[in-house]
């Protein structure tokens, strides 16, 4: 069986977009592939799937709990996390904490804050997988 839709759009919402769109275009490296004016769509993952869309919000976010109802973490995966991890880090991105195993989940990961608040997640999953 396919996956019942052909690509992914998650969407974030900041009241002065300009600094996360320099952050999701110069520190993580992400293509862009459409600006709406008031909203830039990034591509996330190879092979056109996945994008992050990052917008103009119409007022201030309610809960600065991303793990509360309504709250986002955006996780992106990638091989090398520990490379990463140092990148961010030569970039001056505050990181919560270095890469670490979660041996419940399977995965190495480390958590971090974009411009605007959001937290992001690069993690690796360390076994193998089908799909996710």
């Amino acid at each position: 069986m396919t996956a019942p839709f052909d690509q992914q759009v998650t969407f974030l919402y900041a009241e002065a977009p300009e600094a996360c769109w320099r952050f999701y275009e110069e520190v993580l490296g992400l293509p862009l592939v459409r600006d709406q004016g008031r909203c830039r769509i990034y591509a996330t993952a190879s092979g056109g799937q996945g994008y992050l869309g990052v917008c103009r919000a119409g007022g201030p976010r309610m809960a600065e709990d991303p793990r509360r109802e309504g709250g986002v973490v955006l996780s992106l995966v990638h091989p090398d996390v520990e490379g990463w991890h140092a990148r961010l880090l030569t970039a001056g991105v505050a990181i919560e904490a270095p890469p670490r195993h979660a041996a419940a989940y399977g995965i190495t990961s480390f958590f971090f804050r974009d411009p605007a608040g959001y937290t992001l997640e690069i993690q690796r999953f360390d076994r193998p997988m089908t799909g996710l």
